[in-house]
């Protein structure tokens, strides 16, 4: 099988404009995290060289879109601490439930999964995997620990 869907042709996805300003229009994004000059969806943002993963996303709502490949679970990590600090983070990424960045970050987010799957840069056909959007909010980050604790250890 030689799918792009089972291969790294790409890690970069660029989201499609309509579905961004749908989530704008609800979150008011004050920054993009992980972002290319090129496709850059809010004024402010974290290109590769001022490397999103070592800045402070708080206290603003931000957007993300991470790179797909095996770095997701870097930038997931990132989102959920920074959410810990005030930021907000509205993450766009493949709904990959069976992976362990799913179960370790995702899941300790609020989740919608998407219907249909999305055309993502301008492409002409759609993407070979689901997506879902991921909002981690500020809250309480050790009471949000200590309850995935317990539900690891009720196996839940």
């Amino acid at each position: 099988m030689t799918s792009v869907h089972f291969s790294s042709k790409t890690s970069a996805w660029s989201t499609p404009q309509a579905f961004f300003d749908s989530l704008n229009e609800k979150w008011n994004f004050e920054l993009d995290v992980c972002a290319t000059i090129e496709n850059a969806k809010v004024d402010h943002f974290f290109d590769e060289q001022e490397d999103g993963l070592s800045q402070d996303w708080s206290p603003f709502v931000c957007w993300m879109n991470p790179p797909y490949g095996r770095e997701i679970a870097k930038w997931m990590a990132k989102a959920l601490e920074e959410s810990s600090k005030g930021a907000t983070v509205v993450c766009l990424v493949p709904s990959r439930t069976d992976t362990a960045w799913w179960h370790d970050y995702a899941m300790k987010g609020d989740i919608d999964f998407i219907r249909g799957r999305l055309k993502f840069g301008g492409n002409k056909n759609s993407a070979p995997f689901p997506s879902a959007v991921v909002v981690f909010r500020p809250r309480d980050y050790e009471a949000m620990m200590e309850n995935t604790i317990k539900r690891r250890q009720l196996n839940l």
